[in-house]
């Protein structure tokens, strides 16, 4: 894990980003790397955080939406509901939802549309490059960022902004970077998005009502959204056993609503064992990160999770990260503070946790404390 303290006292409070000694990035083309007797060294990841071999199954709370979203939902749906979230949060917080309004049509065109994005030539994707310090673009396995621990994985990430001034902020971004014949792209994910941010603020009543704040308050928290949008691709990999598809993290950003195709590649750190979530067609993994975490006290968890590889199969997930307008600051409501309940994070936005993550700090375990630690011994500009 990357730390935030050295040993040298004048460096003591500066966080750190493993970005080593990277001149010349290493491209990252699984199909010549796979041609290989091995994998290159920079791939390869440390004993203690290679993958294991068989992860036992997470039980993970299966959380019917059908008849809380319904114009005439009962209190006791919606009171079981919220129990069964707060009793995944309080423990990992990681659970599934299903009947959760999304046409199967829908998520079918979104994993297509991911297909045809990573089918195209390397030239072809580096023309939406992700630059360093950006949390949007192209990355092919974060080369240029890093050098070790490198992911065996190819993103694409792209902003979404619920916002009446922005209607069209996904759409527009695939005319803009790619041409104007990516628009059948870009209107399948601006309405995915927008999909995904509806979905995410009814998460966000349920989440209200399971810590004892009114329905509404999250909710309204989260309303002109400005979140994140990411298409993973894992390549088959000849060496799985020695890397990783994502290093073991906690998201930074407020909460993750993930959707897997068919390929068991999930798993989540839990009584200190390795534990897996397999592939539910019909579901959506929800997870809460270290933004909700600091928005509820530390009462609800942000966990550990990572993505491993096989040597048989390519895997895809879409990942929508809701994250809350990025001048909007981030404390917890009154109802969770008290004289024996203090504050255990200083005032934040997003925009400066995620400054933090791009040009800072390598998420890991321990980025809230970290960024939270780097904001009080360090003036604020």
């Amino acid at each position: 894990m990357v730390s935030c303290i050295t040993k040298s006292p004048q460096e003591e409070h500066t966080p750190k980003l493993d970005l080593g000694n990277i001149q010349t990035p290493l491209i990252f083309n699984p199909s010549m790397l796979n041609l290989q007797a091995t994998i290159p060294n920079q791939f390869i990841w440390p004993d203690d955080e290679k993958p294991c071999t068989e992860a036992p199954e997470l039980d993970v709370p299966l959380i019917d939406l059908q008849n809380f979203l319904s114009a005439s939902s009962s209190p006791s749906a919606t009171l079981e509901a919220s129990r069964l979230i707060s009793e995944a949060c309080s423990k990992h917080g990681f659970f599934l939802v299903v009947n959760h309004g999304i046409s199967e049509e829908l998520i079918s065109d979104a994993h297509e549309c991911m297909a045809r994005f990573y089918d195209m030539p390397p030239s072809e994707k580096q023309k939406v490059h992700r630059k360093p310090g950006e949390s949007c673009g192209y990355a092919s396995s974060f080369t240029g960022r890093f050098s070790t621990k490198l992911p065996w994985k190819e993103t694409l990430s792209f902003r979404f902004c619920d916002d009446k001034n922005s209607p069209n902020t996904v759409q527009d971004y695939f005319c803009d970077a790619l041409g104007h014949e990516f628009l059948p792209l870009g209107k399948v994910y601006q309405e995915y998005c927008e999909e995904m941010s509806s979905l995410s603020l009814k998460i966000m009543e349920l989440l209200g009502l399971s810590l004892g704040v009114s329905r509404d308050y999250f909710r309204e928290f989260f309303e002109e959204n400005d979140s994140i949008m990411r298409l993973n691709y894992y390549p088959p990999c000849q060496k799985p056993d020695l890397t990783l598809g994502t290093g073991p993290h906690c998201d930074p950003t407020s909460l993750t609503i993930l959707h897997q195709d068919h390929v068991n590649g999930l798993q989540v750190f839990v009584d200190n064992q390795w534990r897996s979530i397999s592939p539910n067609p019909k579901a959506f993994v929800v997870n809460i990160g270290d933004t909700f975490m600091a928005l509820s006290n530390n009462i609800y968890k942000s966990c550990l999770h990572r993505a491993v590889v096989n040597s048989q199969s390519e895997r895809k997930s879409l990942a929508f990260f809701l994250c809350p307008k990025k001048d909007r600051v981030v404390k917890p409501p009154r109802e969770l503070l008290d004289s024996n309940t203090p504050r255990r994070y200083p005032d934040f936005t997003w925009s400066m946790l995620l400054e933090f993550t791009q040009k800072h700090y390598r998420a890991d375990m321990n980025t809230l404390q970290a960024f939270s630690d780097w904001l009080t011994k360090k003036p604020i500009k």
